[in-house]
């Protein structure tokens, strides 16, 4: 008989809390020692995400982490889903290039690609309403450079109900916005790969509480893979000016933001491998590492439009994104203790996704190549508008005591719309300089199978939805001596309206008859329930308990019927959490003991499977940063015991759920010696299974990103920096046949001039 788990309530969330206390004693300095002031965690940093009043990181019942712009830089990051395998509690599978990656926390399952369960934001708004749209994931709309100010990522808590789609948690990159006065130029080259790329930024002061900030960037080069092509091409240009005022009445700011990129970046697919007695084995000739199969031979590919004509697509192209954004934000404080926060954000989303995923490993009984489908995918609109409005009451409550009351409003409408139309095309076993061939193994540039018949004509579609988000929210907060609490609810209302088309194989044109309505209505009320109890100004215990939601868009398409006739899926995420911080020392921790227990629906389109699946998690976080003298260190581990309680498929339950390690690290040195300054950044992982049937294990693996800096002057300074820098073969997913595995990219070094101003 299968014991079953305990299931933690928010009061036995809160008794936790001691347990994590001890680790934070440990440290403490001893009776009559000198406590010297430290705060590598910036614990009296306010929170500005996920937080419904502004509050410091000590005060706050939340498990959040916070870099700023030079920590950034540091981290030897190529991506910004790279930036957040720093970050305790995440995984961040940043194999797939510039975006496109699979990001979770806690356990909580990567059974879809992308984001499903944190939401991505830029400065408070998400870039995306959903983070899993297939091959339209919200990292590949965005771009972490000179702009960044810091980042906040926020694990749990109440990620549930003050955002939408976020059960497990949000990340938010904050941009700068000239309140400090200033600038820089960064040229970069890269030292193996070709890579030219210029970085800059400004910000200044208008007079009169006015102020701007522009930067962006622009690059060109191979790709960080050795493709001997220009694979990289593009920037991005951000925006913003603000007015802040101060009025007899009324006082606060206003700001105004606008962005335009248009980046082109290679998309990275799995590569052919084979397993043998549940061990990974790469192919002579392919190294997952730096394997790369979009080829000259490969130039162009012709798919078929949602109008009904063929394009042809350079497929060097490979992920290639625009995105227009205007922004509008503003922040008032109307008197007695009453204040309005407005967010509002227009994007013009759109673009192409090429890249190539072998359908086979050359177990084909033609030894001599095998077959890659050419994921040709049309983004054809990603469009949305989103609006957060939020008014907040503090007032006086009991003996010292203080209340706020928040009541928000967060409306978000978007757009997805897509067409799929993948040609099968037959390529050399050779990972840099594959050569497309026929059936007999004979060169040639043309598919050996139209998308009208791959994998049995189960993927030339066509879609266009628009889901409208309506989500009421409020929060009471309350403060009085060491003890704050906080209590917040959602509703989450969602409607879905549009079509879908599939196509019509034999007649090789889109089938009229195949058209489905998608016209329905969904929704959820969340809660998040916290207590944060200091015990000193540098001691505090935590605890919280929250449930919440994520919708699906896309990948419940081609399924189930949409048009309101059957109930809709949806996925649900309860957590509890208990932890405390400390500082002291030199020394700063964050500890947090988690459980998270998911239930989710599935359904895959290639395979045309549903799943419905529960998972738990539990584990501890850690976080810590200590410095003195002129060393410093940043780190992080995370222990998860995860396993799937119940599945339609009986043969996976108890197992581990797929690709989830039992313990990760991060650990970041740094030591300053006169100008010159020597860092590492190594991100570690257990092993893990590739399958949720745990036949497959994935090694693990230590990642090792490395800086030198040398300060030239007070306004120059050159960098070296080595990502993967012993060339470390980390896969971090494998089909669960193990015929094609993905692995990051290899050792790259770069060289850099940076200029402040």
């Amino acid at each position: 008989m299968q014991r079953q788990a305990v299931r933690p309530t928010a009061a036995a969330a809160l008794a936790l809390a001691p347990l994590t206390l001890a680790m934070a004693l440990a440290f403490a300095p001893r009776p009559g020692q000198a406590q010297e002031a430290a705060d590598g965690l910036q614990l009296d940093q306010v929170v500005v995400t996920g937080s419904s009043t502004r509050s410091t990181k000590m005060k706050q019942s939340l498990s959040v982490s916070s870099m700023d712009g030079e920590q950034l830089s540091k981290s030897g990051a190529t991506s910004a889903a790279e930036l957040l395998r720093a970050v305790p509690g995440v995984r961040s599978e940043s194999s797939g290039g510039e975006g496109n990656a699979n990001i979770t926390v806690r356990g909580v399952p990567l059974s879809a690609g992308g984001s499903r369960y944190v939401q991505i934001q830029e400065d408070g708004l998400p870039l995306l309403l959903f983070g899993d749209i297939a091959f339209g994931t919200a990292d590949q709309f965005l771009r972490a450079d000179a702009n960044t100010e810091r980042l906040e990522v926020l694990r749990g808590g109440s990620a549930s109900t003050l955002a939408s789609n976020s059960p497990g948690g949000l990340v938010n990159f904050i941009s700068k916005t000239g309140s400090e006065q200033g600038g820089s130029l960064g040229l970069t080259a890269g030292l193996d790969r070709r890579l030219w790329r210029i970085d800059a930024d400004y910000g200044a002061s208008l007079g009169k509480g006015g102020s701007f900030h522009l930067g962006g960037f622009q690059r060109i080069g191979e790709g960080g893979r050795p493709t001997g092509q220009n694979l990289e091409s593009g920037g991005q240009l951000k925006a913003n000016i603000t007015q802040k005022f101060q009025g007899t009445d009324v006082s606060g700011y206003v700001r105004l933001s606008l962005k335009a990129l248009d980046d082109k970046t290679p998309s990275l697919m799995p590569v052919p491998v084979t397993v043998s007695s549940g061990k990974i084995n790469t192919i002579a000739g392919i190294d997952p590492r730096s394997a790369f199969f979009i080829t000259p031979g490969l130039a162009r590919d012709l798919s078929f439009n949602k109008d009904g004509a063929y394009t042809a697509s350079n497929t060097r192209d490979g992920l290639h994104v625009k995105s227009t954004a205007i922004g509008f934000e503003s922040g008032l404080e109307l008197g007695n203790g009453l204040s309005l926060e407005e967010k509002f954000r227009k994007s013009s989303n759109s673009g192409r996704f090429i890249a190539l995923f072998p359908a086979d490993n050359a177990n084909n009984g033609r030894a001599a190549f095998f077959t890659g489908t050419l994921f040709n995918t049309s983004l054809d609109n990603l469009d949305n508008v989103f609006n957060d409005l939020k008014l907040s009451k503090t007032f006086a409550a009991g003996d010292g005591g203080k209340a706020t009351l928040v009541g928000g409003l967060f409306y978000g409408q978007q757009n997805v719309a897509q067409t799929w139309f993948w040609n099968q095309y037959n390529l050399t076993l050779s990972g840099n300089n594959a050569q497309v061939v026929d059936a007999s193994g004979k060169p040639t540039s043309a598919a050996v199978a139209q998308g009208w018949s791959t994998w049995g004509g189960c993927c030339t579609r066509t879609w266009d939805v628009q889901y409208t988000q309506t989500s009421p929210y409020a929060a009471l907060a309350w403060e009085r001596g060491p003890l704050n609490l906080d209590l917040s609810l959602r509703r989450d209302e969602q409607k879905a309206h549009g079509y879908t088309l599939a196509g019509d194989n034999a007649a090789q044109r889109w089938d009229a008859a195949s058209q489905q309505r998608v016209d329905y209505k969904v929704a959820h009320t969340s809660y998040s329930l916290g207590a944060n109890f200091a015990l000193s100004k540098d001691l505090a215990l935590f605890g919280r308990a929250s449930n919440g939601v994520a919708f699906s868009a896309d990948r419940l398409l081609y399924g189930n019927p949409l048009d309101g006739s059957v109930p809709i899926a949806v996925n649900e995420i309860d957590q509890v959490e208990a932890g405390a911080k400390w500082r002291g020392q030199g020394l700063s921790l964050f500890a947090t003991l988690f459980n998270a227990r998911t239930k989710e629906s599935n359904y895959e389109v290639t395979t045309q499977k549903f799943t419905a699946n529960k998972y738990e998690a539990s584990g501890l976080e850690l976080e810590a940063a200590y410095a003195i003298g002129n060393f410093r260190l940043n780190a992080g581990a995370t222990f998860t015991h995860a396993r799937i309680q119940a599945s339609n498929d009986a043969s996976v339950v108890g197992k581990k759920p797929r690709r989830q390690a039992d313990f990760v690290y991060q650990l970041s040195p740094a030591y300053s010696l006169g100008d010159v300054e020597l860092g590492a950044a190594l991100i570690g992982s257990g092993k893990s299974y590739g399958d949720d049937g745990n036949s497959i294990t994935m090694p693990a693996y230590t990642v090792v990103n490395a800086f030198v800096n040398y300060q030239l002057n007070a306004k120059t300074q050159l960098s070296l920096s080595a990502n993967n820098l012993f060339n470390a073969l980390a896969y971090t997913e494998i089909e669960g046949d193990g015929h094609a595995a993905r692995a990051l990219t290899g050792r790259t070094l770069r060289a850099s001039v940076k200029f402040e101003f």
